[in-house]
């Protein structure tokens, strides 16, 4: 069911998928659909996206969709899901109430994730009583189901590999496949793909990394469609002769299903409202500037975040903190958050209480400083933005010139983010007056220290 959204969506947001995570659970269902002619997969190599250009515009790539006979032969033998202890085995589906460590099961080859379906806009499978059960939910589904899988850690020769790329129908159609670095991928791709890819590099991520279990170190297997993990000690046919039981055999646990990352993007504006505080990592390529971040700690709020990482990154109370917008962020699974704060920009700028900042540099910025950078393009391009993020171990000062010697002729005196990301986006809607009364407060500082 696509989800309505009354305000600007994000690139990287805005998924039409309906996940149908109610079924997830089932393997009739899964292996149902998996089959169908209509499903269309994602593929990644060690979290590069699978792509795919003409021949003639070998530069202009797009997010490569296959069919499940493309990947047919990456997907290992028959039930994909509810596999049982012997190969070729379906187990039955528990109708346990306190959940089997066998539902939607997938114990061989690669974990493959179910990532929803685009529904026509005329249907809505909601968890009705037609759709509650599976089989019903199979008969009257009406839409393109969408799985991803990550091949790296398949037991195939790269030779084979690109065989089986080979013979897809994209390159029987003449189209050139290549495993692509996602951050500069994205950045040319449409609202839809580019959201359904957040969903799908985030949880094959997940799945890719995760081999084993933290509460007692035995392997683990994929369940409810790449949306679990369990620990192997579980399954019923397992030798558990070695002494205490996992911890995850009882109880809730973080660590069985994916985890959101959220950073906090702030942005603080003085009380005149007209100046904002921007600043330049060491790693960033010198002349840009962005909003500040940082992690959410455990134990605390995204407002004491905020306070927080202001206060350590350069040494400025803020106060009076509201929330804008947000942005999914799968590098690998990140959520930024965007927020608003009010401080008093007479304050001095330290950079030396933490090494966010450290060889780089912080200061307020005026509307009419702002307004002049974008006026001539002073933007960092999207392409180029991504692709310093990607290498910032890298030279990245290159990519910078590339960007600008493509993009513009004037030089500006400092550069900003693109549009594509939440810095960018919380740039302009302050620069151009989107965020209404967010920051007007003159409550006082709560001091920190």
């Amino acid at each position: 069911m696509p989800i309505k959204l009354s305000r600007h969506v994000n690139v990287l947001s805005g998924s039409p998928l309906n996940r149908l995570s109610w079924l997830r659970t089932s393997h009739p269902f899964l292996n149902a659909i998996i089959v169908s002619p209509k499903t269309q997969w994602l593929v990644f190599n060690s979290g590069q996206s699978l792509a795919f250009a003409s021949s003639d515009s070998p530069h202009k790539q797009s997010l490569a969709f296959l069919s499940t006979q493309d990947v047919r032969p990456l997907l290992g033998p028959e039930p994909f899901f509810g596999q049982g202890k012997e190969e070729g085995e379906l187990v039955v589906e528990s109708k346990d109430v306190a959940h089997s460590p066998t539902e939607a099961s997938r114990l061989r080859d690669s974990p493959v994730v179910f990532l929803g379906i685009r529904e026509d806009s005329k249907s809505s499978a909601l968890p009705s009583s037609e759709f509650v059960d599976p089989e019903a939910a199979i008969a009257n589904l009406d839409g393109i189901p969408y799985f991803a899988m990550d091949v790296a850690e398949l037991d195939l020769a790269p030779e084979r590999l690109k065989e089986i790329l080979d013979l897809t129908s994209l390159a029987q159609n003449g189209h050139v496949l290549t495993w692509s670095e996602p951050r500069v991928l994205m950045t040319g791709l449409e609202s839809f793909p580019v959201a359904m890819f957040a969903e799908a590099r985030s949880l094959v991520d997940w799945n890719l990394r995760n081999k084993f279990c933290p509460g007692c170190g035995s392997p683990n297997y994929s369940m409810w469609g790449g949306w679990k993990l369990s620990c192997s000690s579980l399954l019923p046919w397992a030798d558990n002769n070695r002494g205490k039981p996992c911890p995850s055999s009882k109880g809730l646990h973080n660590y069985n299903h994916p985890r959101t990352d959220p950073v906090v993007i702030m942005m603080a504006i003085d009380e005149s409202g007209d100046k904002i505080l921007l600043g330049r990592g060491a790693r960033f390529p010198g002349k840009f500037y962005s909003a500040l971040s940082g992690f959410v700690e455990p134990g605390e709020t995204f407002e004491g975040a905020v306070a927080r990482e202001m206060w350590e990154e350069a040494g400025i109370t803020v106060w009076d903190i509201k929330y804008h917008i947000g942005q999914p962020w799968p590098y690998p699974s990140s959520l930024m958050v965007g927020f608003y704060a009010t401080a008093d920009s007479t304050q001095p700028i330290r950079l030396d209480l933490d090494n966010e900042l450290v060889g780089g540099y912080a200061r307020w910025y005026s509307r009419a400083e702002i307004l002049a950078v974008l006026g001539v393009g002073g933007t960092f391009g999207s392409t180029a933005f991504n692709t310093a993020e990607s290498n910032a171990a890298r030279n990245v000062q290159q990519a910078q010139e590339t960007s600008l010697r493509e993009t513009m002729a004037e030089e500006p005196p400092f550069r900003l983010p693109p549009a594509t990301v939440l810095a960018g986006v919380m740039i302009r809607d302050w620069v151009e007056g989107k965020i209404g009364n967010a920051v007007v407060g003159k409550e006082q500082p709560v001091p920190l220290i």
